[in-house]
């Protein structure tokens, strides 16, 4: 095992038993049976060392999720990808504080971790099934799911519901996922979110690239568009 592997595995085991989150380089050289200067050298300081082992911890975890395969319903996958994000954050407390630390968090792990949803609300609005534009749904999702995430991280006391992130879960979805089984009484949103992914994933159409550019941006808007509300008025 090569000095930074066996620094990484130190600290990653420092960190997952400590009870405040915080580790000493001290003690990292020490289990990990090397010299200060071979960890400076390799990760720069104690920052970096932690964003080191913050990134290959999700790096892990995300790269488990790719190699899922993916089933004939996107909305259970979209749940489960959901729930393993939950489970992951309470599975690993220290390393997901970490990962949302300004001096810490990985833009390129935040990245991949976007673009695993992304694909799956992808096959959602494929199937006529969103009510949003992806862009907006990927947003809605990443953020709702991190924030409760975090929450029941590092505020358990304040946050002791154990299925507040299942409740949590289900009200975005439901705000955003219409499955109601009758596409010719779609809405608006849902018909052009479905017709923007329909275009971006085609590999030709009689339109221009300019034109198809055009188009998505309309139907992007009108996927975000607010529903109009039927009533009678006085």
């Amino acid at each position: 095992m090569s000095s930074r592997a066996k620094i990484l595995a130190a600290a990653t085991e420092l960190l997952n038993s400590s009870p405040d989150g915080d580790i000493s380089t001290r003690a990292v050289c020490e289990r990990a049976g090397v010299g200060a200067p071979a960890l400076y050298r390799q990760f720069g300081d104690k920052d970096g060392l932690l964003a080191a082992v913050v990134e290959a911890g999700f790096s892990e975890y995300l790269a488990g999720k790719r190699a899922a395969i993916p089933s004939a319903d996107p909305v259970a996958d979209l749940r489960a990808g959901w729930d393993a994000h939950t489970a992951f954050a309470l599975a690993h407390p220290a390393h997901y504080r970490l990962l949302h630390s300004p001096s810490t968090q990985s833009a390129d792990t935040a990245m991949q971790a976007q673009a695993l949803l992304r694909s799956v609300l992808e096959r959602c609005a494929a199937a006529g099934l969103l009510t949003v534009s992806v862009d907006v749904a990927t947003q809605m999702v990443m953020s709702a799911n991190a924030g409760v995430a975090l929450m029941l991280v590092v505020r358990p006391q304040q946050y002791p519901d154990p299925t507040l992130s299942g409740r949590v879960r289900d009200g975005i979805l439901a705000s955003i996922i219409d499955e109601s089984g009758t596409p010719q009484d779609a809405s608006l949103n849902t018909v052009a979110s479905t017709l923007e992914t329909q275009l971006a994933t085609a590999d030709s159409t009689s339109l221009s690239t300019n034109e198809v550019g055009l188009l998505r941006e309309w139907l992007r808007k009108l996927s975000d568009a607010p529903e109009p509300t039927s009533g009678v008025t006085s």
